[in-house]
């Protein structure tokens, strides 16, 4: 751990804290133009500060790294910033549109579904879970 990745940290749960009052805005204007803007920028921003944040773990804990192996080049990632940054504008002609993208967007990550379920037969998730820790016991101390 060390000062950019807290501050990467952040910057993300800054963005995330936003969402439930811009959800909430646009829900009490019935989804107007404006309000479902605002809901685009911020997952834009909360989107530019998730690809920070992943960026400077890998960074710390290098391209070998599990973290750095699971997400790749985050091909998807970077669809997901054009997608919101091409649906804030297009909100104003279309709100309804801009909205079929954003859940597009949410709709459309099955890596974790698929880190789940991925097993092939060698092992790979298994050994996944014991890298992470995930699921891990506590040892007993001697």
């Amino acid at each position: 751990m060390n000062g950019p990745i807290l501050w990467a940290n952040l910057h993300l749960l800054f963005w995330l804290s936003l969402i439930p009052f811009v959800t909430g805005w646009m829900g009490e204007n019935h989804f107007a133009p404006r309000p479902v803007a605002l809901y685009g920028v911020v997952l834009l921003m909360a989107g530019i500060a998730y690809f920070i944040l992943a960026q400077a773990l890998i960074r710390h804990h290098g391209r070998d790294s599990p973290l750095a192996i699971a997400i790749g080049n985050d091909s998807k990632g970077r669809a997901s910033l054009v997608i919101y940054a091409a649906a804030v504008p297009m909100s104003f002609a279309s709100h309804w549109l801009a909205l079929g993208l954003y859940v597009l967007v949410a709709m459309s990550d099955r890596r974790g579904v698929a880190a789940r379920a991925s097993d092939n037969g060698d092992g790979t998730a298994r050994n996944w879970r014991k890298t992470l820790r995930i699921g891990a016991r506590p040892r007993a101390a001697c």
